[in-house]
């Protein structure tokens, strides 16, 4: 359902409804929008703030505007998957089962590399970065301070990749990692179990081992996905309680 949109910030809060409402499905694939003049009135914005809104969604591929047909919904294959609000929206709608094996595909495909690449290349400020990570894992006392120290043990170990193309991806799944971690600890036994695989990452990327800071971190991304089943398993309806 439209809701009016608050003055403050006007244009990102048009940009934020809409795009929630698609990438949660509530507004779905080839649905069209209403007239320009009937959504803003629905949204209780400016049909100036409105089309500015568009633009940004159309450039996102979430959106399409056609002369004759008007602006329709386009489907999944079409949005810019990486876009950082694109995935905050999906994360935020509880990612699906799909959403979350694509994740865990993604990470066996760019973590295990950087890991190798990190143990190769790394600079003894990225080790210590690294290392400082690790120490505010391990002084976690709950599971947000872990998840943020978590989130940034990765993204110091794509620093220390010393590849920009790989570095920069981390900005771009910020969002999805945070999410990944917090369900993979809140699924464990403990939210701080994977602390002993993180600090065998650690020590292969320190010793210059690349191809055991590559087996690390496919074990640590592979037992961070047992966690996530788990936790789906025991939720199912058919589990006995």
């Amino acid at each position: 359902m439209m809701k009016p949109i608050a003055v403050r910030n006007l244009h990102n809060q048009v940009v934020h409804e809409l795009g929630r409402l698609i990438v949660s499905g509530e507004l779905k694939a080839g649905e069209s929008f209403p007239r320009e003049e009937l959504l803003a009135e629905q949204m209780n914005v400016s049909r100036t703030a409105l089309r500015e809104a568009m633009k940004v969604l159309s450039a996102k591929g979430l959106i399409e505007s056609r002369q004759k047909t008007g602006t329709r919904v386009r489907d999944p294959m079409h949005w810019n998957q990486l876009d950082a609000e694109v995935l905050g929206w999906r994360c935020a709608s509880m990612p699906t089962d799909s959403f979350v094996e694509k994740l865990v595909e993604m990470r066996e495909i760019i973590e295990p590399a950087a890991a190798a690449a990190a143990a190769r290349r790394r600079t003894p400020q990225q080790l210590a970065a690294l290392k400082d990570a690790y120490a505010a894992m391990a002084a976690a006392a709950d599971l947000d301070a872990w998840a943020k120290a978590d989130l940034a043990f990765h993204e110091c170990l794509l620093q220390a990749a010393n590849n920009e193309l790989i570095s920069s991806l981390f900005s771009v799944i910020e969002t999805a990692l945070d999410t990944y971690f917090r369900m993979s600890a809140r699924n464990a036994s403990n939210f701080n179990v994977a602390l002993p695989q993180h600090l065998k990452v650690y020590e292969a990327v320190r010793g210059k081992q690349p191809e055991a800071a590559r087996q690390a971190m496919m074990k640590l991304v592979s037992d961070s996905q047992d966690n996530i089943r788990r936790g789906a398993a025991s939720k199912s309806p058919g589990k006995r309680k």
